[in-house]
């Protein structure tokens, strides 16, 4: 039986991994008592004892926990900021063209950012098929649920005596310095770094990312992206839909407790709408990890996950 040790499991994402794990019956988990989960040298054992170790923590301390799994033989796959950049560490994200048979072969792999995860899905196909430049400047928003701000934000979102602001979409990261952005850029295959208008809102969970083109950025049209979609995700956790709309909407929170992304195009020749669709604690966090877990040991991809038609459809 595969061994599996959460260094951070107090945090949202550290939490929803074990939680989602323990009920597996082909994993173990690697307990360390609370008093001691910051124990550099206890920390240490357990890496040493695990096949695999997700790092659920700050950036920083996931920086120095990366140097304690060193002496370990373990994959370590972490759920921060501080790698996903790194030529060292394979991007987790495994829909993207040749990139799962990298992450099989991994010991170190990044997990990628959720609102990062809706945008490179969107763009990086286009780039990589020539329909969109290396050097486009593009704007991209992005509604989430309050959850994706960890333990303090939700928190504060379902306190009783809560601000009346928080009833409403809020933006955030008004300075264009969101973590997420280096990433959304190197990934997709950029060379600037887009507009980004995080939104978040009151609601738990769900995330809906936005990219507005118009014509004239494009080499091909409307249907070129479509084909490019249709062709390069075909799998059960990435898929495109020609009929997605709700009577004339889309829901963000349309992919909550689920960990499948949906990407749809809408709009004119002259003026074209990407969206993609998931849950930020599903395919923006915690169900890619187990994704990437599955497959860098060797199990079925899916095993554990949620997705349309494997009979967990949303009501």
């Amino acid at each position: 039986m595969k061994k599996v040790f959460i260094d951070g499991s107090s945090g949202t994402t550290g939490l929803q991994i074990h939680e989602r794990l323990k009920a597996r019956g082909d994993l173990e988990i690697i307990g360390i008592p609370y008093e001691l989960r910051h124990d550099p040298s206890v920390r240490k054992e357990a890496m040493k004892q695990a096949d695999v170790v997700f790092l659920c923590l700050p950036d920083a301390a996931a920086v120095e926990a990366a140097v304690l799994a060193e002496e370990s033989n373990a994959v370590v796959i972490d759920t921060s900021t501080a790698h996903r950049t790194d030529p060292n560490w394979t991007y987790g994200l495994a829909e993207l063209a040749g990139q799962r048979a990298k992450i099989q072969s991994s010991k170190r792999i990044a997990n990628p950012g959720c609102h990062a995860t809706g945008f490179i899905t969107l763009v990086q196909p286009l780039v990589d098929a020539g329909i969109l430049d290396s050097d486009a400047a593009l704007d991209c928003f992005s509604l989430t649920g309050y959850s994706g701000g960890g333990k303090k934000m939700i928190a504060e979102y379902e306190a009783e005596d809560r601000s009346a602001l928080l009833k409403a979409p809020r933006m955030y990261a008004l300075a264009q310095k969101h973590k997420h952005l280096k990433e959304m850029k190197q990934i997709a295959g950029l060379t600037k770094e887009p507009l980004f208008c995080p939104i978040v809102a009151d609601f738990y969970s769900g995330m809906e990312t936005v990219v507005t083109l118009h014509k004239e950025q494009l080499h091909g049209t409307m249907e070129d992206i479509v084909h490019c979609y249709e062709a390069l995700y075909t799998t059960p956790l990435v898929h495109f839909a020609a009929e997605a709309d709700e009577n004339g909407f889309l829901s963000a929170a349309a992919y909550s407790g689920r960990d499948d992304l949906e990407i749809t195009v809408s709009g004119n020749d002259e003026r074209i709408i990407l969206t993609s669709r998931f849950d930020n604690l599903g395919k923006g966090a915690c169900g890619a990890a187990i994704q990437n877990m599955n497959l860098v040991l060797g199990l079925e991809e899916y095993t554990g996950l949620v997705w349309k038609g494997n009979g967990h459809e949303m009501d």
